[in-house]
């Protein structure tokens, strides 16, 4: 069961409504670097205060970006594993859907701010 309250999106149009850690790993998987070179995840709200994406590289591997300006935080982080990088996003998803608590340390994202 994927976290609720967000979208994910692909540059080449598809959407997924909340997803699991399955579903980022295949629409990561389905990145290219011709035209399907990013998704974004935000919140389902008119003004979202935090955002993550994926985008590929062109010397390989992918940037991983996530901003949450509510709690300060600008993470950047490049990575080639498909699979540790699904598991950062639904880790780092997971804690902006906490209402009332803090985000949670601990990902392996490297702050760049």
């Amino acid at each position: 069961m994927g976290a609720r309250g967000y979208g994910v999106v692909s540059e080449n149009g598809d959407h997924i409504e909340g997803a699991s850690e399955d579903a980022l790993f295949e629409m990561v998987s389905a990145l290219n670097d011709t035209d399907n070179t990013f998704i974004v995840i935000e919140p389902d709200t008119d003004d979202p205060t935090w955002f993550a994406s994926v985008a590929v590289l062109e010397e390989g591997g992918y940037e991983i970006v996530c901003r949450d300006s509510a709690r300060h935080e600008h993470k950047v982080h490049t990575e080639s594993d498909i699979s540790r990088i699904a598991l950062d996003l639904i880790v780092w998803l997971a804690a902006r859907n906490i209402a009332g608590q803090r985000a949670r340390r601990g990902t392996d994202f490297q702050d760049t701010a």
